[in-house]
Protein backbone atom coordinates (compact mmCIF):
# COMPACT_ATOMS: atom_id res chain seq x y z
CA UNK A 1 0.00 0.00 0.00
CA UNK A 2 1.46 3.25 -1.06
CA UNK A 3 1.33 6.00 2.04
CA UNK A 4 0.19 9.75 1.19
CA UNK A 5 2.91 12.23 2.14
CA UNK A 6 2.10 14.74 5.36
CA UNK A 7 1.95 17.70 2.42
CA UNK A 8 -0.63 15.95 0.18
CA UNK A 9 -2.74 14.67 3.47
CA UNK A 10 -2.74 18.67 4.29
CA UNK A 11 -3.57 19.41 1.19
CA UNK A 12 -7.07 17.34 1.00
CA UNK A 13 -7.60 18.40 4.41
CA UNK A 14 -7.67 22.19 3.43
CA UNK A 15 -9.30 21.91 -0.19
CA UNK A 16 -12.41 19.98 2.31
CA UNK A 17 -11.79 23.12 4.97
CA UNK A 18 -12.40 25.42 1.47
CA UNK A 19 -15.34 23.77 0.02
CA UNK A 20 -17.14 24.97 3.57
CA UNK A 21 -15.91 28.66 4.14
CA UNK A 22 -16.13 31.51 1.71
CA UNK A 23 -14.66 34.78 2.42
CA UNK A 24 -17.54 37.97 2.23
CA UNK A 25 -16.94 42.01 1.84
CA UNK A 26 -18.12 41.76 5.32
CA UNK A 27 -16.28 39.11 7.26
CA UNK A 28 -13.25 38.15 4.70
CA UNK A 29 -11.17 34.74 5.40
CA UNK A 30 -7.78 35.12 7.03
CA UNK A 31 -5.98 32.47 5.21
CA UNK A 32 -2.81 30.81 7.00
CA UNK A 33 0.37 29.15 5.16
CA UNK A 34 3.27 27.97 7.50
CA UNK A 35 6.51 26.75 6.27
CA UNK A 36 9.46 25.34 8.51
CA UNK A 37 11.00 29.23 8.09
CA UNK A 38 8.10 31.43 8.85
CA UNK A 39 3.96 32.05 8.72
CA UNK A 40 2.21 34.12 6.07
CA UNK A 41 -1.11 35.43 6.33
CA UNK A 42 -3.67 37.19 4.45
CA UNK A 43 -6.85 38.36 4.70
CA UNK A 44 -9.03 37.64 1.43
CA UNK A 45 -12.08 38.85 0.11
CA UNK A 46 -13.67 35.85 -2.05
CA UNK A 47 -16.32 37.31 -3.60
CA UNK A 48 -14.10 39.87 -5.63
CA UNK A 49 -11.37 37.82 -5.38
CA UNK A 50 -8.28 40.26 -3.95
CA UNK A 51 -6.00 40.19 -1.34
CA UNK A 52 -7.00 43.21 1.52
CA UNK A 53 -3.95 42.37 3.90
CA UNK A 54 -1.20 40.20 4.30
CA UNK A 55 1.57 39.52 6.79
CA UNK A 56 4.76 37.43 6.82
CA UNK A 57 7.20 36.76 9.39
CA UNK A 58 9.44 39.24 7.26
CA UNK A 59 7.33 42.24 8.36
CA UNK A 60 8.20 41.82 12.14
CA UNK A 61 10.26 44.90 13.28
CA UNK A 62 11.68 42.25 16.24
CA UNK A 63 14.15 40.36 14.75
CA UNK A 64 15.56 38.43 17.82
CA UNK A 65 16.05 35.26 18.30
CA UNK A 66 12.42 34.85 19.75
CA UNK A 67 10.39 31.31 19.35
CA UNK A 68 8.56 30.76 16.08
CA UNK A 69 5.64 30.63 18.66
CA UNK A 70 6.20 34.17 20.25
CA UNK A 71 6.44 35.65 16.70
CA UNK A 72 2.84 34.12 15.68
CA UNK A 73 1.60 35.81 18.02
CA UNK A 74 3.17 38.98 16.82
CA UNK A 75 2.11 38.33 13.43
CA UNK A 76 -2.05 37.93 15.03
CA UNK A 77 -1.47 41.30 16.35
CA UNK A 78 0.27 42.76 12.52
CA UNK A 79 -2.83 41.08 11.10
CA UNK A 80 -5.58 41.93 13.69
CA UNK A 81 -4.13 46.11 12.99
CA UNK A 82 -4.21 46.24 9.15
CA UNK A 83 -7.61 44.40 9.74
CA UNK A 84 -8.71 47.24 11.77
CA UNK A 85 -7.40 49.97 9.65
CA UNK A 86 -9.20 48.45 6.57
CA UNK A 87 -12.44 48.59 8.92
CA UNK A 88 -13.12 44.66 9.49
CA UNK A 89 -13.51 43.64 13.01
CA UNK A 90 -14.86 39.82 11.92
CA UNK A 91 -12.83 37.28 10.07
CA UNK A 92 -13.51 33.54 9.09
CA UNK A 93 -10.45 31.39 9.96
CA UNK A 94 -8.99 29.34 7.76
CA UNK A 95 -6.05 27.03 9.23
CA UNK A 96 -4.77 25.77 6.33
CA UNK A 97 -4.80 22.22 7.09
CA UNK A 98 -2.86 22.22 10.00
CA UNK A 99 -3.59 21.09 13.64
CA UNK A 100 -4.86 23.94 15.61
CA UNK A 101 -1.77 23.96 17.85
CA UNK A 102 1.46 25.30 18.56
CA UNK A 103 2.55 28.16 16.07
CA UNK A 104 -1.07 28.14 14.51
CA UNK A 105 -2.71 28.49 18.28
CA UNK A 106 -0.97 30.86 19.05
CA UNK A 107 -1.51 33.30 16.07
CA UNK A 108 -5.29 32.96 16.50
CA UNK A 109 -4.53 34.26 20.32
CA UNK A 110 -2.87 37.21 19.13
CA UNK A 111 -5.17 38.40 16.21
CA UNK A 112 -7.69 38.18 19.21
CA UNK A 113 -6.06 39.87 21.20
CA UNK A 114 -5.87 42.33 18.68
CA UNK A 115 -9.31 42.75 18.40
CA UNK A 116 -10.02 40.27 15.48
CA UNK A 117 -13.41 37.85 16.18
CA UNK A 118 -13.19 34.87 14.73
Amino acid sequence: MKTQSKELKRRKRHAKIRSKIKGVPERPRLSLFRSNKGMFVQLIDDVAGKTLASVSFKELKSKSKESKVAAAKEIGKLIAQKAQDKKVKKVVFDRGGYKYHGRVKSFAEGAREGGLEF
